[in-house]
């Protein structure tokens, strides 16, 4: 018996959650080149170009469903405007990351998004615990966090910005389920 794994496909009340598909990509490339977005990321390069978008879809693609999980968050009217990703990395719990197209801050979305992907992660993926982080000049995205559920751990480490070319503090957080 063959089992073929589908992505997995979450659905707020404004959102969808699925895996990027090729056709996303002019979109992605298009939102993600944005430096004050890409500065606030540890892997997206700046400047972000048409390449780098087919790259982080093949990539998406070839995931292993264990250990990561991939999404475009995918607005109902306008679609994508924006990535959450939870993934094993050099923590004991996997860690998530995001991000928003500039256009689509403040209203709340990344909240959504994340909310959502906190519950996919606890009933589907079966994980308990995630972390993440956020660098200390991005105090929006620490309150994205918090309203999420994720507490502060008090530890800040430094962790290499691509965009930025650089270290930057990062303060640590834990959501538990």
């Amino acid at each position: 018996m063959c089992v073929i794994e589908t992505s997995p496909v979450v659905e707020t009340r404004r959102l969808v959650l699925r895996a990027p598909a090729p056709q996303d990509a002019p979109r992605i490339a298009a939102l993600a080149n944005d430096l004050d977005i890409a500065r606030m990321t540890k892997r997206m390069p700046h400047p972000f170009q048409m390449r780098d978008a087919d790259d982080f879809v093949l990539q998406v693609a070839s995931q292993d469903p264990r250990r990561a999980n991939t999404f475009v968050i995918d607005h109902e009217d306008v679609g994508p405007i924006g990535v959450i990703g939870l993934f094993e990395g050099e923590d004991r719990v996997p860690e998530t990351g995001y991000w928003i197209g500039r256009e689509y801050w403040g209203r709340g979305f990344a909240t959504e998004a994340l909310d959502a992907a906190l519950v996919w992660a606890s009933r589907k993926w079966k994980r308990r615990a995630l972390v993440a982080g956020h660098f200390a000049d991005n105090p929006a995205s620490g309150r994205v966090l918090e309203k999420a559920g994720f507490l502060y751990t008090g530890e800040t480490r430094r962790a290499w910005s691509r965009a930025r070319r650089a270290e930057a503090d990062t303060r640590m957080m834990v959501w538990l389920a």
